[in-house]
């Protein structure tokens, strides 16, 4: 069977963790050994073939995903880019447009937690069949009145799993109680169909979709498309929607409250990592997340979240932490590139990171994977001091050739065509001192890239 992975959303109520071009699925948290992306390509590789996984994302984050899936096994062409983002149900139908009618489709986000994976794979399994007649949304069987999810009322039972009698926003605290009262279930965002069916309800119910994306490109078919979710564009309307309830560990990391419940905790509720991170005097319930070395300490405070990174603090309080994409908004507004970028930026060949900056001047760790390597490029208004830390560097200055150990270095000069590359079997390391009147990242003209920039 076929899986899709979406994996295109910016993240922002993660800020500062994620970034607009790092968002929260690429993430990498305390506790955990990869990303939220791997571990949803390897949670669908339990019943999908590498060849048969389809990657939806944004344009900017297709070199994130290359890396990611390196050792997976997924053809680089099952990696669907979509011009602009334009909402799941658009997503989706670009993953199936192509396939066959009677193909079964399991469709996923790439930035949900779920720690007891062994009952889903199961669902799906025993799903199949039953979804060539039914578009079916996987219901989590909820373990507190959450405010921050939508439910759904379980109707009629079918063969395997119930017909979904209503779909309901999230609620307030009252309302969710009654809910839980209810049996209702949370929206897991996750879903399993046959594409025969999916097909025929988008044409009955979102035809201009339909319509666009089998007469126009997909350039031109997402200028067009509304912007609409699957949820409103299809399961609200269609009578030929099911659930399939799981007793699952499972967040979908809307915010640092849901990041809080994943964490363990001291006797007074504060998350705990190790001795070092934070130190806690009469305080209750509070997030600390650190990326640095820095201790944080909180006296005669509860119901925090504090999150430390290089370059970003940000503090409010955790029933509130949702609001941080107005402070994401805020700074997008300002052009303020924090919104934007990690001081660790990511890139095809590996990543840089900047050390230090002022006027003139900036220093930058650069780490080159094995056997890549960066644009043959110039700049026009820096300067570049390239000394090896780790590894083995093959530097061309003007197509002329050198190698560079551990403890050598080289000066590049404006305006000359220049290229870093590692060779070797082991990340190349190298600190970079920029010195130049413009040290943005827009001087750069390219004579020849293997990403095709």
């Amino acid at each position: 069977m076929k899986s899709i992975i979406l994996a295109g959303g910016k993240g922002t109520r993660l800020y500062p963790l994620s970034r607009e071009y790092f968002p929260k699925q690429f993430v990498n948290l305390k506790g955990f050994d990869k990303s939220f992306f791997q571990m949803t390509v390897e949670r669908v590789l339990n019943f999908s073939k590498p060849k048969d996984v389809i990657i939806i994302t944004n344009k900017n984050y297709q070199f994130l995903v290359k890396n990611e899936i390196e050792n997976y096994g997924i053809p680089d062409e099952n990696i669907l880019l979509e011009p602009e983002g334009k909402n799941t149900l658009n997503a989706i139908y670009y993953g199936v447009k192509d396939l066959d009618e009677d193909e079964v489709v399991a469709v996923f986000p790439s930035d949900h937690l779920i720690l007891n994976e062994d009952e889903l794979t199961d669902a799906i399994k025993n799903g199949k069949e039953v979804s060539k007649n039914y578009i079916f949304t996987f219901g989590i069987k909820p373990n507190k009145p959450h405010t921050g999810y939508g439910y759904i009322k379980v109707g009629e039972k079918l063969n395997y799993g119930h017909k979904v009698e209503e779909f309901k926003e999230k609620p307030d605290l009252s309302t969710a109680i009654t809910y839980l009262k209810n049996g209702y279930l949370w929206n897991s965002g996750m879903f399993l169909f046959g594409v025969g069916i999916f097909k025929e309800e988008v044409k009955k119910y979102a035809y201009e979709i339909y319509d666009l994306f089998n007469k126009k490109s997909v350039e031109e078919a997402f200028k067009e498309v509304p912007d609409l979710s699957i949820d409103y564009g299809i399961l609200e309307k269609s009578d030929r929607v099911g659930v399939i309830p799981l007793n699952i560990i499972w967040s979908d990391l809307g915010s640092f409250d849901s990041l809080y419940d994943i964490y363990d905790k001291d006797k007074n509720g504060n998350v705990i990592y190790d001795d070092s991170e934070a130190k806690y005097i009469n305080s209750k319930n509070n997030f600390v997340y650190s990326s640095s070395d820095k201790l944080i300490s909180l006296l005669n405070v509860d119901n925090l979240v504090v999150v430390d990174t290089k370059d970003s603090l940000v503090i409010c309080k955790r029933e509130k932490s949702e609001d941080i994409k107005k402070l994401v908004k805020l700074l997008k507004s300002e052009n303020d590139e924090r919104a934007l970028y990690h001081k660790k930026v990511y890139r095809p060949w590996g990543h840089y990171e900047v050390l230090e900056e002022g006027q003139f001047y900036k220093v930058k760790r650069i780490t080159v994977f094995p056997e890549k390597r960066l644009s043959y490029q110039l700049h026009h208004h820096r300067s570049e001091h390239w000394v090896v830390v780790k590894g083995m560097a093959k530097v061309v200055v003007e197509g002329d050739e050198k190698y560079l150990r551990s403890g050598e270095s080289i000066f590049v000069k404006s305006g000359y065509k220049h290229r870093l590359e590692n060779p070797g079997k082991i990340p190349l390391e190298v600190i970079e001192i920029q010195v130049g009147e413009y040290l943005e990242e827009d001087d750069i003209v390219r004579f020849d890239d293997d990403w095709g920039r």
